[in-house]
């Protein structure tokens, strides 16, 4: 009819795998670019969390997850009892404490 098949030739040489790394290397540099950028910065915040998580103890003021800002009464391996007002403690999972005010440059609240 009309339509024609057109058939597509095969190119004379076979792909190298140097033509292969040339097509892989702005892949792998983007990685490498993320690793740097994101990751790895990542990694080192989680890090330091943790660290600073696991070094609470009795007498800290620290930040919920919730927000809410108190004194830790007592810690536990997985759980500490945070004192929000005089006589009102709540317990709290350790993991989910954000940040450990430092005392010295914590503002009152009501000043």
């Amino acid at each position: 009819m009309f339509i024609t098949p057109a058939f597509a030739q095969t190119a004379g040489e076979q792909s190298s795998g140097a033509s292969m790394l040339v097509q892989m290397a702005p892949l792998v540099l983007i990685f490498v670019v993320f690793y740097f950028l994101l990751i790895r910065p990542q990694q080192k915040r989680m890090k330091e969390h943790k660290a600073k998580i696991d070094a609470v103890k009795k007498g800290d003021q620290v930040v919920t997850g919730g927000g809410l800002v108190g004194k830790v009464a007592r810690v536990d391996e997985f759980y500490v009892d945070v004192e929000l007002a005089p006589g009102m403690k709540v317990k709290a999972v350790k993991s989910m404490l954000t940040d450990v005010v430092d005392p010295a440059t914590a503002k009152p609240a009501n000043d």
